[in-house]
C-alpha cells in the first residue's frame, strides 16, 4: 500500500472512529426525590411554590365512591410536610398549579369536572370553575396553564377542548374545540399538558393518545386553527416550555422526557426506567406523568399506573407498574446540550 493510500486509510479509520455521537443523548441520572406516604399511590400532578416546596396530587379513579383526593406536600429536601384530603373532591385528581397573580392553588378534579381552589395547609376547597360534561364522553380536566393576564386555560382530554376562564374563575368558555385535541389512541387521553411560548403567540398542547404535540396559534388572545407541531412522542403527557421556547414533554409510554426546540427538532432525551427496587419503588421513570422545574432540577411524578386497573389495555409498562408498592417523585438535572446554568423559565 502506498503512503498516499495508507494516509487515506488512516483518515477514513479516524473518521469512522471519531465521536459522531458527541451530541447523543446524555440522559442524566434520575434519582428518587421523595416517596409518598404508605397508602398513597399514583402521583399525577405536580407544582412548586416560590420556596421550592413540591405539591402533588394522586389519581385513583377506582377508589371507593366518596373517597376524597389527596394533596401531598414535600419540602425542597424531599421530606414530607403534610398530606391532606381535599374537601369535596373525587379521588381522581390531575393537574395543579399556583395562580401567578392571586397565588391560589388550583387543582383539577377529573371525577367531578371541576377546578378547585384549595387551601394547601388544610385541604379546604371551593369551586373555581365547573365545565359542562358531554353526556357520552364526560369531561377529562387534565392540565392547566395561565397567560400573562392571569386567565386560566384547562385541557379537557375527553372532549378535546381547551377551556378558558378569567383570573377569578366562574363559568368557562370553550376557547378551542378541535379534533386534533381528541384521540382514539392509548392511553385514552387527548388534550393534556399545555403551555404558552414566551411571546404568547402559540399555545402548545400534548395529545397523549396520538403521541403528538399540537400548536394553537394565538393573536391578541384569539386562537387560530390548531396544527400538528411534532409527532412520535410516545404518550405525550405533561408539558412545559423554557425561555428559549424549547418544549419539554413527558413521554409516559417510553419513560423519558423529550425536549424539542421551536422548530420541532429533538435536542434532548432525559431519564429512563431501570427496574423496581427491593422496596417496591421504580428506579428512574415509570409511567411519568407531570413535570415541574425549580432551579436546576426537574421534578417528575412517577404515576406508575397499570392501565388494566382502570379499565384500559395492557401497555409495555403494565406488569412493571403492577409491581410498584411504594410510589415516588423523581428528579434529575434539567439540562439540554449547551445549557449549563440557565434558571429562567416561564
Amino acid at each position: 500500500m502506498s503512503l498516499l493510500h495508507r494516509a487515506g486509510a488512516l483518515v477514513l479509520a479516524s473518521l469512522l472512529l471519531s465521536p459522531f455521537n458527541a451530541a447523543a443523548w446524555d440522559r442524566g441520572d434520575v434519582e428518587t426525590f421523595a416517596t409518598l406516604p404508605a397508602g398513597d399511590a399514583n402521583p399525577e400532578g405536580i407544582a412548586a411554590d416560590k420556596k421550592g416546596n413540591l405539591y402533588v396530587t394522586t389519581f385513583r379513579p377506582t377508589a371507593p365512591a366518596g373517597t376524597p383526593g389527596r394533596l401531598i406536600v414535600f419540602n425542597r429536601n424531599g421530606q414530607l410536610v403534610r398530606a391532606v384530603d381535599i374537601a369535596g373532591s373525587s379521588s381522581a385528581l390531575l393537574g395543579l398549579a399556583f395562580h401567578p397573580t392571586s397565588g391560589k392553588l388550583l387543582v383539577l378534579d377529573l371525577g367531578k369536572s371541576q377546578a378547585l381552589s384549595v387551601n394547601p395547609v388544610t385541604g379546604a376547597a371551593s369551586v373555581f370553575t365547573t365545565v359542562p360534561a358531554d353526556p357520552t364522553l364526560g369531561s377529562g380536566l387534565n392540565a392547566l396553564t395561565f397567560d400573562k393576564a392571569g386567565n386560566v386555560y384547562i385541557s379537557d382530554s375527553f372532549q378535546g377542548i381547551v377551556w378558558r376562564t378569567g383570573p377569578n374563575g366562574g363559568a368557562p368558555v370553550a376557547w378551542v374545540n378541535d379534533p386534533l385535541l381528541r384521540t382514539s389512541g392509548v392511553p385514552g387521553f387527548g388534550a393534556n399538558g399545555l403551555a404558552f411560548n414566551k411571546a404568547e403567540d402559540s399555545l402548545f398542547v400534548a395529545n397523549t393518545g396520538d403521541d403528538r404535540v399540537i400548536r394553537i396559534p394565538v393573536a391578541g388572545g384569539t386562537p387560530g386553527t390548531p396544527e400538528q407541531f411534532v409527532n412520535s412522542i410516545n404518550g405525550a403527557d405533561g408539558l412545559t416550555i423554557d425561555d428559549d421556547d424549547n418544549v419539554w414533554v413527558v413521554a409516559n409510554q417510553s419513560d423519558e422526557i423529550v425536549v424539542v426546540d421551536k422548530t420541532g427538532k429533538v435536542i434532548a432525551k432525559l431519564g429512563d426506567f431501570d427496574g423496581i427496587d427491593r422496596h417496591g419503588s421504580p428506579n428512574g421513570l415509570l409511567f411519568p406523568a407531570s413535570l415541574v422545574r425549580f432551579g436546576h432540577w426537574l421534578y417528575v411524578t412517577n404515576l406508575s399506573l397499570d392501565l388494566r386497573n382502570v379499565g384500559g389495555p395492557q401497555t409495555i409498562d403494565s406488569q412493571w407498574a403492577d409491581q410498584v408498592s411504594s410510589h415516588t417523585i423523581a428528579r434529575l438535572r434539567a439540562r439540554t446540550p449547551g445549557e449549563h446554568s440557565r434558571r429562567h423559565w416561564h
